[in-house]
């Protein structure tokens, strides 16, 4: 690596006078080769652990290899650093976030809210309807909040324990929970990619969510029946018996008030009020960190163990379930591995991974490589169906590469702005096209900002999941369709027309 830099330095004193060259499109695709390549090998090495760390050191050895390509093109090192350093910056609130949601998770937990809704869920929600019930209440939560994360982190983490504890698939289950969670975040107007697709391709807010309605209707109705039938289809493994059980174990281990309810209302509210993502998870957290101190204080002394003070031991046990690993033992294995989470440390392999995706969209882009690929893909579109499918296969090649779903629409709505103006395409349909695979698609890819925390999050790898997001894997099929059949595609309309 020091050898790299030392290039990269020297190659900046004497290149910094010149000007920057275009890339190939193969010099543009080694990188890319490279990554894709080492990902497979790490799969099939690490398997499930890939995200530990073998999946961070490719990413930055991917990273190097556009780095040497971009300092044959001109590119300086002050470049390089600029374009990492602009790349993180954007992932920045996003990494906040998500250590914000590791301490939620941990002062949730003890408090009991997490509990007291799995409790009450499994009482509630019948096996058969279960899937499609979790995509109705994380649609409705994600709609009323418009945020997809804020959702997963709470409702979701609840709605995956009871279907865990129902015997169904994590992969199902996460599958319908982020489909309902993504859904209501495309078509809230409160959500910021909702809000950021219309400002970039130029049109209002209220025209874009209408128009949206087009592709993401018979999405979300498709989505709904397959789950649907999937629930009355699939056995479920545990006997109402064992249910009885683990609703035993949660209410022996556990004070289940139902006020402790009011933890996760307060916090759909404050967010509904438009209140930043940051401080509303930050104000849930401190909620959940008095719910304890109120509700559960027997709980406490167990966490912190014998011969320490009541004020002490809240403070510590607090302190430890934002911070750290936190772990309820009970009888029933089920549960206990449910009633753990790892805090805001549990989540640094996810900002590790986060950081690297970073650097290696930072370096491409630098290095001009996906604006090269990109520029390519323009050129083959001509009918409206292919330019259509063009711009959301450069939304996905975005998410794939710079690894964030907020440059995937930005980026991507930027390039194609003159060229559907050019083929009469109203803005909004541009707009549409963002959502429908810039927003959908950048939960699936394992080292995007979205995909590898809602990963974390809900401890179900995003390869797992990723089969059963039957929502964000349609609705981009459904625009190339509907784009193609040039179905209720609006134009502009000169005067003479």
């Amino acid at each position: 690596m020091c050898i790299l830099v030392n290039i990269l330095v020297y190659s900046d004193f004497f290149n910094k006078m010149n000007n920057i060259k275009s890339p190939t499109l193969f010099q543009a695709f080694i990188p890319i080769i490279f990554l894709i390549a080492f990902l497979a090998i790490n799969v099939i090495v690490f398997k499930e652990t890939t995200l530990s760390g073998a999946n961070q050191v490719i990413l930055l050895l991917s990273a190097a290899v556009a780095g040497l390509i971009s300092v044959r093109l001109n590119v300086s090192y002050r470049q390089l650093l600029s374009s990492i350093n602009k790349s993180i910056n954007i992932a920045m609130p996003s990494i906040l976030i998500l250590l914000i949601i590791g301490s939620l998770a941990g002062t949730w937990l003890i408090s009991g809210v997490i509990p007291v809704m799995i409790y009450y869920g499994l009482q509630i929600i019948h096996p058969s309807i279960f899937l499609f019930t979790a995509i109705i209440v994380s649609a409705i939560i994600s709609l009323v909040t418009g945020s997809s994360w804020a959702t997963i982190a709470t409702i979701g983490v609840a709605l995956l324990g009871i279907g865990k504890t129902l015997g169904i698939n994590e992969g199902l289950v996460a599958g319908a929970i982020i489909s309902g969670a993504y859904f209501g975040d495309k078509m809230s107007p409160l959500s910021d990619t909702t809000n950021l697709a219309p400002a970039v391709a130029g049109t209002d807010l209220f025209t874009h969510i209408r128009y949206m309605v087009i592709t993401t209707g018979p999405s979300i109705l498709l989505t709904l029946i397959i789950f649907f039938v999937i629930g009355f289809t699939k056995s479920n493994n545990l006997a109402e018996t064992n249910v009885n059980s683990i609703l035993n174990t949660i209410s022996n281990s556990f004070n289940l008030n139902p006020l402790i309810l009011a933890v996760p209302l307060i916090l759909i509210i404050i967010i509904i009020k438009k209140i930043p993502p940051l401080p509303s998870l930050l104000i849930g957290t401190l909620l959940g960190g008095v719910a304890a101190l109120i509700f559960q204080p027997e709980l406490i002394r167990q966490l912190a163990g014998e011969g320490i003070s009541q004020i002490k031991a809240s403070y510590v046990v607090i302190m430890r379930a934002m911070f750290g690993n936190t772990q309820i033992e009970t009888a029933n294995k089920t549960i206990s591995d449910l009633l753990a989470t790892g805090g805001m440390a549990g989540m640094l392999h996810t900002v590790w991974l986060i950081l690297s995706a970073m650097v290696f969209g930072g370096v491409m882009e630098a290095g001009g490589m996906l604006r090269r690929i990109t520029s390519e893909v323009i050129k083959l579109a001509h009918s409206t169906g292919s330019l259509i499918a063009s711009a959301i296969a450069t939304c996905i090649f975005f998410n794939l590469t710079a690894s964030d779903q907020y440059l995937s629409i930005v980026v991507t709505g930027r390039m194609y702005s003159t060229t559907f103006k050019d083929k009469k395409l109203k803005p909004e349909v541009l707009s549409r096209t963002l959502e429908d695979a810039g927003t959908l698609t950048s939960v699936l890819v394992p080292w995007n900002t979205c995909g590898a925390t809602q990963a974390k999050v809900l401890g179900v790898p995003t390869l797992t999941y990723l089969p059963f997001c039957f929502f964000n894997l349609i609705n981009p099929v459904i625009a190339i369709i509907i784009g193609y059949a040039n179905f209720r595609i609006r134009r502009i309309v000169t005067e003479k027309e």
